[in-house]
């Protein structure tokens, strides 16, 4: 059985922004996850979200 590499969105339920702590929202197209709040962008790789501030990107709208 091949290992799935895709994001859960099931997992919103439980992720939160670790700067602000605020729920985050799941953009599939980028393969990110977005905090509102923080305006932050956190990549996802092979299905893991890398929740670190300095991995993020500042997003601007």
């Amino acid at each position: 059985m091949k290992p799935s590499h895709k994001f859960d969105p099931s997992l919103l339920d439980i992720l939160v922004c670790p700067v602000t702590k605020t729920p985050l929202e799941y953009d599939a197209q980028r393969q990110e996850l977005i905090s509102q709040a923080a305006k932050l962008a956190y990549p996802i790789h092979s299905g893991i979200p890398i929740l670190l501030p300095e991995a993020a990107r500042p997003i601007n709208d």
